[in-house]
């Protein structure tokens, strides 16, 4: 409690610290918590029951988590937790009789180019095969610390196969800040030169934040999260706000499936990301940032700790950053802990504050009324990391790559049927099938652009273009040949929005569940038209009535995958037309025989 200033908007952490402690957050750490910050036991419970990854009953000493994702199963994730299973004598979702271990399923942890893949007590375990199934088996029986397994089973790659302007570019740590710092410096000189009142008593270095602001909303970028905002206008939005002070946070809660970029940005580039929180908070007059950090993510943490240290050290965090007085700022990592929905912006910012993650109503956004109510702006990495390269280089240089719409490079999170599953960065406008062609697919049916939220194509779309104008996406890039089932990558979809529906408002948490027992029903060959028809109205009740995006787009596998590929659904159905469930008129049959009745009108299709 101490470590985290006894502050309530600390209150996730704080759960986090005392579950890798304890194994739990029992009741009783839940009434000491609520107590020591001065929050009702139900909030502290409510929080604490809201994160996948928080548990308040006993799990085992090894709780290992198999990724759910749909390309962790095309790759035999099921057959490998079965076998995991059966060799530790474990149901799924249960803890072992004698305490040692539990075994449950997750949604994706962000090794889609490297699966099936795991998590242990929180450390990630790829590439999956049977004989380290065995290995893990044997591991676990011995009661081996995590420490002491070998390292090469927690190897995670990069596999980069195509770098462009950003992954290969050349920095050193600071050379956005300086930039930024120096561009004031030069304006202020070209118009002192010019405007002799300016004299002594205009301070120049006040030139360099509307500068950097000039130049990010000359590059043109947009937000790389998937929604595309204009990121020079989110951020002059809050330089110009009212409030007594402003925040910066990045959101490296990548949880949409297939999506695995940001990963790599905070292993091979956490300078070039800071930098850019750095120069946003000098655009912007801010003076605290955030690393919101996806719990899958929990193992950089160390890492990235160090570099933000060293980084103080190089006076590039803290106060007076690179000699500029008044050039305050600093970074905390705030660390997930199993939450989807928090990769919206306003679910974020409550995560944040220690609570539920649930979206806030909107407006106000969060420019205006953010972290504690105050402007804030939420920036995807890749958006920082881009930033940090415009303020080196020039809005102009950037606005020259790309499309006309769509300023500067993509990062592609490539899996699935593909030789070669990785890291693609590409120019705005590349088509879908130079892509597949340069990651090795062969016989492809159909690519998931931007993860189950957003659009499946199919071979006669490989023309189209990933761009803001044709396909955005937050970067997921997700490959199924000839031979996979793309009911069943729906159905898989289906069930992922159902396990991550925060809950909050009916129709998301309702309609969800609908569609999953839809999938299901025509999965076990008990679905008739009908139940493709229900799904389309469910669809439209979500459009109108959730409360957030996740509802919003729930639907949208399915329907893609219906208007694609129809025949996947209809060789599933029991019957095209539609069939009741219940026949009433069979169900009498019981009462005719105890009244000796069965003439025509004892039966209700001759009744008038």
């Amino acid at each position: 409690m101490a470590r985290w200033n006894h502050d309530a908007h600390n209150l996730l952490q704080v759960l986090r610290e005392v579950q890798e402690d304890c194994g739990q957050v029992s009741p009783q750490a839940i009434a000491m918590i609520a107590r020591l910050l001065r929050l009702s036991y139900a909030r502290v419970s409510g929080v604490a029951s809201f994160y996948s990854f928080l548990a308040t009953e006993p799990r085992g000493a090894y709780r290992i988590l198999f990724s759910d994702n749909v390309t962790d199963r095309m790759r035999g994730s099921e057959a490998l937790m079965a076998a995991l299973c059966h060799r530790l004598w474990v149901e799924p979702g249960k803890v072992s009789e004698d305490g040692l271990v539990s075994i449950d399923r997750t949604s994706c942890t962000g090794m889609c180019d490297q699966g099936p893949a795991l998590l242990v007590n929180g450390r990630p375990l790829p590439a999956l095969t049977e004989e380290r199934i065995r290995q893990v088996g044997d591991l676990v029986l011995a009661r081996t610390p995590l420490d002491e397994w070998p390292a090469a089973m927690f190897e995670v790659r990069d596999n980069v196969h195509r770098a462009d302007l950003l992954l290969d570019s050349k920095f050193a740590a600071g050379d956005a800040i300086r930039a930024s710092l120096a561009r004031g410096t030069r304006g202020w000189s070209e118009r002192a030169a010019n405007e002799r009142s300016w004299r002594e008593s205009y301070v120049g270095a006040a030139l360099g934040p509307v500068a950097t602001l000039e130049e990010i909303k000359r590059s043109n970028l947009r937000g790389r999260g998937g929604a595309g905002f204009t990121t020079g206008i989110k951020w002059e939005a809050c330089r110009h706000a009212t409030g007594l002070s402003r925040y910066v946070v990045c959101n490296a809660d990548e949880g949409e499936p297939g999506t695995f970029k940001d990963r790599v940005l905070l292993t091979r580039h956490a300078d070039l990301l800071f930098d850019g929180m750095t120069v946003a908070a000098y655009a912007v007059g801010a003076g605290q940032g955030f690393l919101y950090l996806r719990g899958e993510y929990r193992y950089l943490l160390e890492s990235l700790e160090a570099t933000l240290e060293r980084r103080r050290r190089e006076h590039l965090l803290g106060n007076g950053i690179c000699g500029q007085a008044g050039f305050d700022f600093d970074i905390r990592i705030h660390v997930g802990a199993g939450s989807y929905v928090c990769g919206e912006e306003s679910a974020l910012i409550e995560s944040l504050e220690g609570k539920r993650g649930v979206p806030r109503n909107r407006p106000p956004y969060p420019v205006t009324h953010g972290y504690r109510q105050q402007p804030t702006i939420v920036n995807n990495v890749e958006t920082l990391c881009a930033a940090s390269l415009i303020a080196i280089h020039g809005g102009d240089w950037y606005r020259g790559i790309g499309t006309l719409k769509s300023s500067g490079t993509k990062i592609l999170s490539v899996s699935g049927d593909v030789a070669q599953p990785g890291i693609y960065e590409y120019p705005f406008g590349v088509p879908v099938r130079q892509v597949l062609e340069d990651c090795g697919a062969t016989g492809t049916q159909a690519v998931q652009i931007s993860g189950p939220s957003g659009f499946c194509i199919d071979a006669h779309e490989f023309d189209r273009r990933i761009a803001f104008e044709d396909l955005p996406t937050a970067g997921a890039f997700t490959v199924f040949d000839g031979t996979r089932d793309m009911f069943q990558v729906a159905r898989n979809y289906a069930h992922f929005f159902a396990h991550e529906s925060c809950g909050f408002c009916t129709p998301c948490r309702v309609g969800t569940s609908m569609l999953v027992a839809a999938m299901d029903k025509i999965d076990a060959g008990y679905g008739t038209q009908h139940d493709l028809e229900e799904m389309n109205r469910l669809n439209k009740v979500l459009l109108m009535s959730a409360h957030c995006g996740l509802g919003h787009t729930a639907c949208n596998p399915i329907l893609d995958t219906l208007q694609r590929f129809r025949p996947a659904y209809e060789r599933k159905l029991h019957s095209l037309d539609f069939a009741p469930a219940f026949d009433l008129d069979d169900s009498l049959a019981r009462a005719r025989q105890m009244t000796g009745r069965d003439d025509s009108g004892a039966h209700l299709e001759n009744l008038p």
